[in-house]
């Protein structure tokens, strides 16, 4: 028995001797930090990513609702109930504008942050991923200039310098191609960013780092930036930019659109989305939909309709001129609804009696609200009236099921601007248009998971899908209309494709019957710009800008509109 005890003891204390002697690597490493295997650039990228189309819920409140998104004619305030008359934003708001501004201009410090990281001789040097920076560069300010126009861009960021000079809307325009042309020569053939850690993978939440699909981003954005240039004045690279873009490859019905899931995990204090709004603040900050969708959706049997919005819940509303304080405007505002009801093709009954009217509409119908309404016919343009957007558009976070997805660009745009040049002629312009105006109408609605069966029924039978026939200008609208509609959600992209073409005219045209509408700041004109937030007047190189753009105010026309 004792012989057996010393035994076990030498074998305890041999298995400890080995143990230790195993983990003496472990031991002496440090366990804090990481080793330069488990460091990569792409723990960034994701950060440098999502907060450019998914900021935090301060400026998406601000600078989405409130001014891109109803610019664009998607979406509208002003019912009974909201908070707020559909003026908002049409009337400026230092504010309002002063949190898109700082959220914009502020956001190239993020990209800057990143791209030093993976820039030649940066800490975590990676020259595909920093070609990915040059790309989030050009996406980051095409929105930018074309929400404010001329802003710091050739100078913006450069060491040293602290108040940098306010560039043109044609030099930002060239100077983006010319980095996106880099990035895609850095690109070339590869695939991947790298192997084990440095291959980005999951953590680029646009092309899950595929370079291929990287590259060919790059290129439909040059190609949508020269074709939103052409024709400007003075414009000298337009022409050339789209022929090289033509002749190389794009975003197509192979690779898709490059879109970005919306994220579950991170707090809606950090990424926001719209359901945050919606579910969170009550119907008093609840918006609907216009009656530019709506109508322009249902009157061509888009089967996009139900993906896009809800019905409305209709019901019974009761309306009358209160005796002691009444509304020499009644009958007239009331007319208004009542025409707003019939341009959806609503079924409702109207009965008048005893000084009352009264409106019985049934629910499931798709009834859009109109633009602009002012704080006088607010009254009577009851919510339950009007469809709101989809439960898809407005899902919560929290609910852990799929929502619309941000789009970044779309393979849907590549071929809707493939048909309008060669319709245009344009040098390097091939193929029929008809056929890529097809094209990009399926990719349009596989963003909203609409059967490919449907779209075909929709591009064989509807005019609104079919730019064989009519004049040019008739053809160039029906474009313009499909990239209005497919930018459905992305309202900067939707308020770019109005001021560039002049469709919808109805939005383009603006407003003018001062007792229905509100005229706002611009007297009743479309927005072409947000006026610069509060701190830019501060740059001593501001002062060049209005001499050289025109006065800061939402009316004056940016150059690429021009």
């Amino acid at each position: 028995m004792k012989k057996m005890k010393f035994l076990v003891f030498g074998l305890l204390c041999m298995v400890t001797i080995l143990s230790c002697t195993k983990n003496f690597d472990e031991i002496n490493t440090d366990q804090n930090g990481f080793l330069a295997s488990e460091v990569s650039a792409k723990f960034f990228l994701t950060d440098t990513q999502y907060k450019l189309y998914s900021p935090d819920r301060f400026p998406y409140w601000r600078a989405h609702l409130i001014h891109a998104d109803r610019f664009a004619g998607h979406f509208t305030f002003g019912f009974s109930g909201c908070w707020w008359a559909d003026d908002l934003g049409y009337t400026y708001n230092a504010g309002y504008t002063d949190a898109a501004y700082g959220w914009l201009a502020g956001y190239l410090g993020n990209i800057k942050g990143f791209t030093d990281f993976v820039k030649e001789g940066g800490e975590l040097e990676n020259e595909y991923m920093y070609a990915m920076a040059l790309i989030i560069k050009g996406l980051y300010y095409q929105m930018y200039t074309e929400t404010f126009g001329m802003v710091p861009y050739t100078e913006a960021g450069v060491e040293g310098i602290l108040t940098p000079s306010y560039d043109t809307q044609q030099t930002v325009y060239k100077g983006v191609i010319a980095e996106l042309d880099e990035a895609m020569t850095i690109i070339g053939s590869a695939e991947r960013t790298g192997v084990g850690v440095n291959d980005a993978a999951e953590n680029d939440v646009y092309c899950g780092g595929d370079l291929q699909k990287w590259k060919r981003l790059a290129n439909t954005l040059k190609l949508r930036i020269g074709m939103r240039a052409l024709g400007a004045p003075g414009d000298d690279f337009a022409a050339s930019a789209i022929s090289q873009a033509l002749g190389a490859p794009l975003l197509d019905d192979t690779t898709g659109s490059v879109v970005m899931n919306k994220d579950f995990v991170i707090s809606q204090w950090a990424a926001a989305a719209y359901g945050d709004v919606w579910y969170n603040f009550g119907t008093g900050s609840d918006w609907t939909v216009s009656s530019a969708l709506v109508n322009m959706l249902q009157d061509n049997n888009d089967p996009r309709l139900g993906a896009y919005v809800q019905p409305a819940k209709g019901g019974v509303f009761t309306f009358s001129n209160n005796p002691d304080t009444p509304d020499p405007n009644y009958q007239e505002r009331l007319d208004f609804i009542v025409a707003a009801l019939d341009g959806a093709g609503a079924e409702y009954t109207l009965t008048t009696a005893g000084g009352e009217t009264t409106i019985e509409m049934p629910a499931g119908q798709y009834v859009g609200q109109p633009s602009r309404i002012n704080g006088d016919t607010y009254p009577y343009v009851r919510y339950e009236l009007f469809s709101t957007p989809s439960e898809q558009v407005i899902q919560a976070k929290g609910a852990q099921v799929d929502a619309y997805p941000e789009i970044i660009l779309t393979s849907a745009e590549a071929y809707f601007l493939q048909a309008e040049a060669v319709l245009r002629g344009l040098e390097g312009a091939t193929g029929d248009p008809q056929e890529l105006f097809a094209l990009g109408i399926k990719e349009a609605m596989r963003l909203w998971d609409v059967p490919d069966g449907d779209a075909d029924t929709y591009i064989a039978t509807e005019a609104a899908a079919d730019i064989s026939v009519g004049t040019l200008d008739e053809k160039l609208e029906k474009i313009a209309h499909q990239r209005w509609l497919m930018s459905y959600t992305d309202g900067f992209e939707a308020w770019a494709v109005v001021r560039d073409t002049g469709y919808p005219a109805e939005l383009a045209a603006g407003v003018s019957d001062q007792t229905i509408f509100a005229l706002g700041t611009l007297n009743g004109a479309y927005p072409q710009r947000l006026r610069y937030g509060s701190g830019a007047q501060d740059n001593p190189n501001f002062s060049a800008v209005a001499p050289a753009q025109g006065p800061d105010m939402q009316g004056t026309t940016l150059w690429f509109a021009q």
